[in-house]
């Protein structure tokens, strides 16, 4: 299993409005064949402000990739995701194998 973060640095007040639209990315994603995928999304108590994390576990490497190619054709998800880039400065991925 490998657990992903995407970590977004929202605009200045931002916050509530990315939070919105990427509840309803991970609902087009489901829909778009994103299934095997349990996610969460996490926003900051200390730390930077305005940070979003989107975090998901995936079973593989491959799996992340095959479901990566499926949402990101879907033109629901692509529109959507062109309003959150709007609301966001930066951001950067992790990528993390679980050991038990």
């Amino acid at each position: 299993m490998i657990v992903v973060r995407n970590v977004f640095r929202l605009k200045f007040g931002k916050a509530r409005e990315a939070v919105a639209n990427m509840k309803e990315g991970l609902a087009i994603q489901r829909r778009a064949g994103g299934g095997d995928m349990s996610a969460r999304l996490l926003t900051d108590v200390t730390g930077p402000f305005y940070t979003l994390v989107l975090e998901f576990t995936m079973p593989n490497m491959a799996a992340l990739e095959a479901s990566a190619s499926r949402i990101m054709g879907d033109k629901d998800w692509q529109a959507n995701y062109q309003k959150f880039t709007a609301l966001v400065d930066s951001g950067y991925r992790e990528v993390f194998t679980i050991v038990e």
